[in-house]
């Protein structure tokens, strides 16, 4: 396996991403790439009219209350559109030989599969209950956001089932105490040095 890993760290929102991505990042001394980032940036160069997509929520900000299911469907218009500048992003630390996690919500379990010399994992959290209370914890004054915990527990299982069938593992969020030490194993990571 590359000695410079390309990590792709995949889930829905409020499934512990970050909780997971910062400490792996530190133990393998690797950048990290948000893919929201990446979003940010595309939204700031393109218009509705070149990639109506990604910038389908700020250009209709009343689609939060379409049903949960639509929502989800419009996410994963989202990850497609995204293809195109994450395999640019793996490209780029594949021929540089430089390790990087990239993690973010829309990262598909096909596009990981199909990328030589990258590993991929993705977190999953099938309970809502507990994603609301990830929202409530990380964002406080947001107050309860049930109807996103939903929205976020259907793509989970989404992106679970495609990584199953994509042969991308999957590991459960919980136990947090823990969860570091199983995504690293998932990766085939070597221990880290004592």
């Amino acid at each position: 396996m590359n000695d410079a890993p390309i990590i792709l760290l995949g889930g829905a929102s409020g499934t512990g991403k970050s909780q997971v991505s910062y400490p792996l990042a530190r133990r393998l001394a690797s950048p990290i790439v948000e893919i929201d980032d990446i979003v940010e940036a595309l939204q700031a160069m393109t218009t509705p009219e070149q990639l109506p997509a990604l910038h389908y929520w700020r250009a209709n900000p009343e689609a939060v209350h379409l049903p949960h299911e639509r929502i989800v469907e419009m996410q994963i218009s989202v990850a497609r559109a995204l293809v195109p500048a994450v395999r640019a992003v793996v490209a780029n630390h594949l021929e540089t030989m430089t390790p990087v996690v990239v993690e973010g919500d829309y990262l598909l379990p096909s596009t990981a599969a199909e990328l030589d010399g990258v590993r991929a994992v993705f977190l999953h959290e099938g309970d809502e209950e507990q994603i609301a209370e990830n929202y409530r914890l990380r964002e406080p004054s947001a107050g309860a956001q049930h109807g996103r915990a939903v929205v976020s527990r259907l793509y989970g299982d989404w992106l679970a089932s495609q990584a199953e069938a994509a042969g991308v593992p999957v590991v459960p969020a919980r136990p947090w105490d823990d969860v570091l030490e199983r995504v690293a194993r998932a990766l085939n990571l070597a221990p880290p040095a004592v």
